[in-house]
């Protein structure tokens, strides 16, 4: 037993290693020709201001996802508590803040599904929703905070136990297809996934019809439907770089006519799907797209996408008509720099002139309006 799991340990320290190297050698290929493209694009005009955010007791931490209600309060689920910061403990924490900053409460408290905190949306009607990477659980609360609704399921230590062991142990050790393969192709480490469960997700967003869509996005490769009420509909997705394929799906928006935008980041692509997640187009020149959002219509009736790439700390301003980058504000300029990006990690919006900021390395919100 003991060999087994200092093998697995070993495999998996490997896999992320190899997959962080080739990302970064991808990167700044993928950045040179970002930079070429935005040196031709104009520069928006914009006001960046950090929020002095404060919680009582505890420190802010990585502010990982961040979103907006129709009472401005700003919503935070922060990588961030006394009890530890991996996924063995706990690192999750949702807060609210009203349109002052000031802060209102902790929703959720001692939740069994706040495990590693990734994103948190506010939907049309108020109901908050906490996405959780560690947990592998999506929780819906109503306006009042009371969790009215969970997608997917938490496991148990011994469920993890077996499960890599077992499962993925023999599909590595035991499967010949997998001799001579660079680690990160190995199956065990991109399931297919499975119905009802996710694997480290990373965001939700919802159509007109209430439907939900998640991005299952580090341990799976795949954008998810889910019926409103919780039946899975449909999942589209795998490993990789071609078509309906991802490297990381790290982010989800909707627009008003029901398409789903979602940011394939590793690949530098934003991905578009119709409502029954028919493959429609993709969407390149907004470089690494980590986090993703689409505010209500502008005074001209027209909507927009913001999109942001959290290694540089650009902020991309999109026509989701034409695909094209319409303007560009470079963010965080003196406040940190991140080889792994993070500089911005996830971002909100339901102004179309002001989106906000959560980041995974400099622990703060930043409010960003477009002039």
């Amino acid at each position: 037993m003991k060999r087994h799991v200092v093998l697995l340990l070993a495999v998996l320290l490997g896999a992320s290693a190899l997959t962080g190297a080739q990302a970064q050698i991808s990167t700044k290929a993928q950045q040179a020709a970002t930079d070429a493209i935005d040196a031709k694009t104009p520069k928006l005009k914009y006001k960046e201001e950090v929020l002095q955010l404060l919680v009582p007791g505890y420190t802010m931490g990585q502010t990982v996802g961040v979103d907006v209600n129709s009472k401005n309060h700003i919503f935070v689920y922060s990588r961030t508590n006394p009890q530890g910061i991996a996924r063995g403990g706990i690192a999750a924490m949702l807060w609210e803040f009203d349109q002052n900053g000031k802060f209102v409460k902790e929703w959720g408290p001692h939740n069994y599904a706040a495990s590693f905190a990734h994103s948190v949306r506010v939907d049309g009607s108020d109901n908050v929703w906490q996405v959780d990477e560690g947990s592998g659980m999506v929780v819906k609360y109503n306006p009042k905070g009371v969790p009215v609704e969970q997608l997917g399921r938490t496991l148990e230590s011994i469920d993890y136990l077996e499960q890599m062991l077992e499962k993925r142990g023999r599909g590595y050790e035991g499967d010949a297809r997998n001799i001579g393969k660079p680690v990160d192709e190995v199956k065990m480490l991109h399931p297919d996934g499975s119905i009802g469960t996710f694997n480290r997700p990373t965001d939700v967003a919802w159509d007109s019809s209430g439907n939900i869509f998640v991005t299952d996005g580090y341990g799976n490769s795949r954008l998810v439907k889910i019926a409103p009420g919780g039946h899975w509909l449909k999942t589209v997705g795998t490993n990789g770089t071609g078509p309906n394929q991802f490297n990381i799906i790290h982010s989800v928006a909707v627009d008003a006519q029901n398409n789903i935008y979602a940011a394939d980041r590793n690949n530098h692509r934003i991905q578009v799907y119709d409502d029954n997640l028919n493959f429609e187009k993709s969407i390149t020149g907004e470089g690494a797209p980590w986090g993703l959002c689409i505010p209500r219509a502008d005074a001209s009736g027209k909507q927009y996408i913001f999109s942001s790439d959290g290694t540089s700390g650009k902020l991309y301003k999109i026509d989701p008509a034409s695909g094209k980058v319409v303007g560009w504000a470079q963010t965080s300029l003196g406040r940190g720099e991140d080889d792994a990006g993070r500089l911005i990690h996830e971002i909100g919006c339901k102004d179309p002139n002001i989106v906000y900021l959560g980041s995974g390395i400099l622990w703060n919100v930043t409010k960003v309006t477009i002039q």
